[in-house]
């Protein structure tokens, strides 16, 4: 199984990541990798990430704002 990012703005449009991502065949190394990068995506204009499978299920979005702010 293949698990993917998608990158959004604040108003939910979908942009292009600073850091380019790995495929990661995990959950576990999808998240590991956001909390590595997420300062640098927020710095580079991405708002919110989405995590999905392949088979296109959303499993949750994620805002980085919220993030720095907590």
């Amino acid at each position: 199984m293949a698990w993917t990012w998608r990158f959004e703005t604040a108003d939910g449009a979908e942009t292009n990541p600073s850091v380019v991502p790995e495929e990661f065949t995990t959950q576990g190394d999808a998240e590991s990798w956001i909390g590595e990068y997420w300062k640098d995506l927020l710095e580079g204009g991405t708002e919110q990430v989405k995590l999905s499978d392949d088979s296109g299920t959303e499993l949750y979005t994620m805002s980085l704002r919220s993030a720095l702010e907590a």
